[in-house]
């Protein structure tokens, strides 16, 4: 059942999924004037500690920017690089990072990112439940975050995470506003599935 909170622009998948995967893109246009209750902004980070990760290290860490900080969140919003301005209007940034380093095994993490971004899908998708919407950006300055924030350096910075409710997408510049109407597109199963060799397509159904 589409969520009337998050702009309808639903994935037309080649079978059933559920709605919040089905549901969830990532608009530009947020609502400035909305904020997200602490109540649900920790429910969504309760989703988050719950994403399965290598040996349960749960290398994954979360600097979170609400507007209850104004000095902290004017320095998050001047790392965003200049085609990511329309960030501003989120309700909340944060910037994800993970431990390089495995507290498990003491030995390099190959899979810090990957773990990291596990926990992301599930805050993102349990904002989806919550009528919020979500936006991950590459586009910002880490070396500056690192600085600003005393990230330390055992620390891989991954994406920052634009989250609110969402906003009208006019208020975007033209062609930003572009991006933000044009269709959802992926690739077809074929096209990154093999079956018991590399290249040999699955085939479908």
């Amino acid at each position: 059942m589409q969520n009337d909170a998050i702009p309808a622009k639903p994935a037309k998948t080649s079978r059933p999924l559920i709605d919040e995967i089905r549901q969830r893109w990532s608009p530009r246009a947020f609502d400035p004037d909305r904020e997200i209750d602490p109540e649900t902004l920790t429910t969504l980070l309760e989703a988050a500690r719950w994403a399965p990760s290598s040996f349960n290290d749960q290398p994954w860490r979360y600097l979170v920017f609400d507007r209850s900080d104004p000095q902290a969140r004017a320095k998050a919003e001047a790392c965003l690089f200049d085609g990511n301005s329309w960030a501003r209007n989120a309700a909340v940034l944060i910037i994800s990072a993970g431990a390089r380093t495995s507290s498990r095994t003491g030995r390099p993490n190959r899979f810090v990112l990957h773990d990291t971004g596990m926990a992301t899908m599930n805050l993102i998708l349990q904002a989806i439940s919550h009528g919020l919407v979500s936006h991950q950006m590459g586009g910002y300055d880490r070396e500056r975050a690192r600085a600003e924030f005393d990230i330390p350096e055992e620390f891989e910075l991954a994406s920052m995470i634009a989250i609110g409710y969402a906003g009208d997408p006019a208020t975007l510049p033209p062609e930003v506003g572009e991006r933000e109407a044009a269709p959802r597109q992926r690739s077809q199963i074929s096209d990154f599935v093999f079956a018991g060799t590399w290249g040999r397509p699955l085939e479908d159904g």
